[in-house]
């Protein structure tokens, strides 16, 4: 069985308070395609949302990033069309709220996987260096298999981007397909 992870491809990560901006605009119609085509399959999806509440002082992004993806804020809505992608599809769709930057920690992702016999994790989203690095590392940890689509991936720093897509494959084991392929 595999899952596809949707990462953080929210308002405020494309062109909100914290904005990847046209990478992340690029990859839109990628992610909404792969979104379809997972839960067309029968496939696990989940769609891993940042979630932030406003003057959180205790939270450690607190120091490092402007605020975003607030709770109840229009910034926190996904992105584009994969909004509409998921209002169509929400009943095939996980909707899980993360706190930090994996989307396993503090979260109940790993008891879906199991409980779903998952084993291979597709991750798509922003950002690559950040958020879905983060959840790369903690799915190599848990012993899953690791596809990360680089033609679904973006982030605000062009050489993070780069360095985190060899540390997929260098350190991870992952495969980094493109358009379903290898590369």
């Amino acid at each position: 069985m595999k899952a596809l992870i949707v990462i953080d491809y929210t308002k405020d990560f494309v062109d909100g308070s914290l904005p990847v901006g046209q990478p992340a605009v690029e990859i839109e119609d990628r992610i909404c395609r792969l979104t379809r085509e997972f839960a067309d399959n029968g496939d696990f999806v989940v769609m891993a949302v940042d979630l932030h509440d406003k003057e959180d002082v205790f939270h450690p992004e607190s120091r490092l990033f402007p605020p975003h993806n607030l709770r109840g804020s229009e910034g926190r809505e996904l992105y584009g069309k994969l909004k509409d992608v998921y209002e169509a599809r929400r009943s095939d769709i996980y909707w899980m709220d993360k706190t930090r930057y994996s989307a396993f920690c503090g979260t109940d992702l790993e008891l879906k996987l199991r409980e779903r016999g998952v084993g291979e994790l597709h991750l798509i989203g922003v950002c690559t260096d950040i958020c879905v690095l983060h959840t790369a590392v903690d799915a190599y940890n848990k012993g899953f298999s690791i596809v990360v689509h680089e033609d679904a991936v973006a982030s605000f720093n062009p050489e993070g981007h780069v360095w985190a897509l060899g540390h997929f494959t260098g350190s991870l084991g992952a495969k980094v397909v493109k358009d379903g392929q290898v590369v």
